[in-house]
């Protein structure tokens, strides 16, 4: 049945097809990459104080062991995110921030006899080397400075994990190491004679780490 509108219509469309023909060409071919897009490693991670400690054990008397902590640890650490393997540590703990539960040997701690923390304000970690050593675990070198003594140690390094619950929250990170070094090493060999204070030190130190913008 003849339909005056559909008369008008299909030259319509005949025009319509005819102008936009010549601009196919120019339209961009759909892309063919699905390549993943990745982070580059390595990611830098600021240390988040409020979750990372530094922890101390020594001997007192010969009867037991004794402990403390520092509450500020500064610094930054960065990772390869595709391994979780761990590229370079730089570290510094305030040393007046030494807290045994007790303000008068607190005090004593950062006296001359101990830390001096108002000579040697901090102690540092710089890595200068870090190597596989097992699943999940990495020997980190470098040099700890303690009461303005440098000293080059090694240390196991324990990944802890690696997560974002949340976007407020941010990608965070983190890593574990206890060692032992000896005191007397650093120029610290007060109450050792009479073994008062045994001269060896257990330090764990325990990072929380927020990955940087």
């Amino acid at each position: 049945e003849y339909s005056p509108m559909l008369s008008r219509l299909v030259p319509a469309v005949i025009v319509a097809a005819a102008a936009v023909a010549p601009l196919a060409g120019l339209a961009p071919a759909p892309r063919t990459d699905t390549a993943p897009v990745t982070i580059a490693a390595p990611t830098s991670f600021k240390v988040d104080a409020v979750h990372s400690k530094a922890l101390f054990r020594v001997k007192h008397l010969g009867a037991s062991h004794f402990y403390g902590r520092f509450n500020e640890v500064a610094g930054t650490f960065s990772m390869d995110t595709d391994s979780n393997a761990p590229i370079k540590f730089d570290l510094s703990i305030p040393v007046a921030s030494v807290d045994t539960g007790n303000e008068n040997l607190d005090n004593h701690l950062k006296s001359p006899d101990f830390f001096n923390a108002r000579e040697f304000e901090a102690m540092t970690f710089v890595s200068s080397g870090i190597e596989k050593s097992g699943e999940g675990a990495y020997a980190v070198t470098g040099d700890l400075t303690i009461h303005g003594v440098t000293k080059q140690v090694t240390a196991t390094v324990e990944f802890v994990g690696a997560t974002e619950i949340s976007p407020r929250m941010g990608f965070r990170s983190g890593y574990e190491t206890s060692f032992t070094i000896d005191r007397t090493d650093f120029g610290m060999d007060y109450g050792v004679d009479g073994g008062m204070l045994g001269p060896d030190v257990k330090v764990i130190v325990s990072l929380e780490g927020i990955r940087a913008e």
